[in-house]
């Protein structure tokens, strides 16, 4: 385990329940994110004014070790989000080690980063929230600013670890961005991808 790994350290948001699946979870925030979302609902991630503060997976340990009696009986445990989680990936691979068994490691990630991040943290985490925006290419670049490429790519990867099941797709309807038809299209080129049977459908609140 790499002790001295570091991750930018924004905030943590504990107690959870229902919303980054099962049991009682924590979220942890970290800076940085590979997308420029036209609708970003965390735009403190990107900031420069925004205060973050480097942290080691003790420090991190410590702190959320208060709600390990919620985890265990609940089959909680920690939600690494952001930003973009996988950004962090060989820290979230280190904190893992540290954790007791029972906890579970939940990332919520956009997969659009290199391969070699998603699997430095890919024995690490139990469940995956992955956010692909859309899947077509031209309304993905328009809403991101960037090329969902690699998102396909990382796709494929974790079908071929055999992940499917661990993974939930959210798959968002953006005003002015994309249709019902299109969300559509997106779960069917999943689909295409590897056996995914998890998806969620929403809609992005637009004020």
């Amino acid at each position: 385990m790499n002790k001295n790994v570091t991750m930018p350290f924004i905030a943590m948001d504990r107690l959870r329940m229902t919303t980054d699946g099962d049991g009682v979870t924590t979220l942890v925030a970290s800076k940085g994110c590979p997308l420029a979302c036209r609708y970003c609902l965390n735009k403190d991630v990107l900031a420069e004014s925004v205060p973050s503060r480097p942290i080691t997976p003790q420090e991190l340990f410590e702190k959320v070790k208060i709600d390990d009696l919620y985890f265990r009986a609940t089959g909680g445990g920690v939600v690494f989000g952001g930003g973009e989680s996988l950004l962090h990936a060989r820290f979230i691979a280190a904190f893992a080690e540290l954790v007791p068994k029972d906890w579970k490691i939940l990332a919520e990630t956009c997969l659009n980063v290199p391969t070699d991040l998603l699997n430095a943290a890919l024995p690490a985490v139990d469940t995956w929230i992955v956010d692909i925006k859309d899947m077509n290419p031209e309304i993905y670049r328009a809403y991101t600013g960037q090329d969902n490429a690699q998102v396909l790519k990382n796709l494929r990867a974790l079908a071929e670890a055999g992940r499917c099941d661990d993974v939930t797709i959210r798959v968002p309807l953006i005003p002015s961005f994309n249709t019902e038809e299109d969300r559509a299209r997106s779960v069917e080129a999943v689909k295409k991808i590897g056996p995914f049977t998890k998806f969620d459908l929403f809609s992005y609140m637009v004020h």
